[in-house]
């Protein structure tokens, strides 16, 4: 079998785009308005992809607010917030270029995701013409909704809890009945959970084994059949070409990582200084048997925040140094992060969201080739 390849999920969005969205939140043009607009981009983005020969593909989350906030709001700036938030929440990410997002903030409960991911999938699911993946957001991202110190008056935290596994279970299924083929799950918040920023409180409170708990809580609702198509993907985010966790060493959230029951992980690694290092760490921490799945390691060989765009003997030299010590049935390709998972982002390193999203194409095709190459190379089966 060659080594299985995929992307984690989006892409820059076109500034054609991003203006719309902008004059959405200013009530310059009306829903339908936006959605043209989303529809445009989704069927392009499918399109172009499927001309890659990727053997999976995904919508770039060109309809998505974000890929933390699609569930609580319409947009990044928090048109159509969803009941039960206020929009004065805690950063979750503050950026080496000083940027910040944040979060919303849970005033009250039940918590209920005002949009799931299925609908996204229903929508793309007509475009395609290849097998769709679909990303959807950790419920440890969401738990950073409930304030750190405070009770909600009426709805703890461990109700809130409940709700919020209910909904993430929810989440995923929905985009399998919707046809997705793949879903993974983001987990970026995992790698900051391992700083301890003074500018960003809860980074210091050790929450990753909470995190990796209330994950797994979602993922053992799932048998072992439908957790192989399930996966994780970790990062030190990616966000108007800047990162969040990139200085956190991948040993202190390697350990933790696999102790989730998922079937597969999408990880970062192109742009790590020292990438054969963290092979050998996941060759060692990765399971043959998490809870009855064989665990496999997606490892990212495209970097979205740089414009250079990598060359297939690149990826097939990086795949063949880690097929050293990571098991070949358990070795897969993908990129570092999303392209652009935000939905307004400059990305100025690039020059433009456009110039950003040409790149990103010539990425994706760099990362099949030379997946197919280091499969050649490593005695499997040719790429299909």
């Amino acid at each position: 079998m060659p080594i299985p390849t995929e992307p984690v999920g989006s892409l820059p969005r076109p500034m054609k785009l991003q203006e719309a969205i902008k004059a959405y939140d200013a009530g310059k043009i009306n829903h339908e308005a936006l959605e043209r607009e989303q529809d445009a981009a989704c069927l392009d983005s499918i399109k172009r992809m499927e001309a890659t020969g990727s053997p999976i593909v995904s919508d770039g989350e060109q309809r998505m607010s974000s890929f933390a906030t699609y569930p609580l709001a319409d947009t990044l700036a928090g048109t159509g917030v969803a009941d039960h938030l206020a929009l004065d929440g805690q950063y979750f990410a503050i950026f080496t270029d000083g940027h910040h997002r944040q979060l919303p903030r849970l005033t009250g409960g039940p918590f209920r995701y005002r949009t799931y991911a299925s609908q996204y999938v229903e929508k793309a699911i007509k475009m395609a013409t290849k097998p769709l993946k679909q990303a959807v957001i950790a419920p440890s991202m969401l738990a950073l909704l409930y304030p750190l110190d405070q009770e909600v008056p009426g709805y703890t935290r461990e109700q809130f809890h409940s709700d919020l596994v209910n909904e993430c279970e929810k989440d995923i299924r929905g985009a399998f009945k919707a046809g997705a083929k793949r879903v993974s799950i983001d987990f970026t918040e995992g790698r900051l959970a391992c700083r301890n920023d003074p500018n960003n409180p809860w980074t210091g409170r050790k929450m990753l084994p909470g995190f990796i708990a209330l994950n797994n809580r979602v993922l053992d609702r799932f048998t072992p059949e439908e957790r192989k198509n399930i996966g994780i993907h970790t990062c030190p985010g990616g966000d108007c070409d800047a990162t969040h966790s990139a200085d956190v060493d991948y040993a202190d959230l390697l350990p933790s990582l696999f102790e989730m029951n998922a079937g597969y992980f999408l990880m970062q690694l192109s742009s790590e200084p020292d990438k054969e290092r963290v092979y050998k760490l996941i060759g060692e921490k990765i399971r043959k048997d998490a809870k009855g799945v064989k665990q496999l390691a997606f490892i990212g060989v495209i970097n979205p925040q740089n414009p250079r765009v990598e060359t297939p003997e690149e990826v097939c030299n990086d795949l063949v140094t880690a097929a050293r010590y990571i098991p070949r049935d358990q070795l897969g390709a993908t990129d570092d992060c999303g392209f652009s998972p935000f939905s307004i982002d400059i990305k100025p390193k690039h020059g433009s969201p456009d110039l950003a999203r040409d790149i990103a194409f010539q990425k994706i095709t760099s990362r099949l080739k030379g997946a197919a190459m280091a499969s050649q190379k490593l005695g499997l089966a040719a790429a299909a």
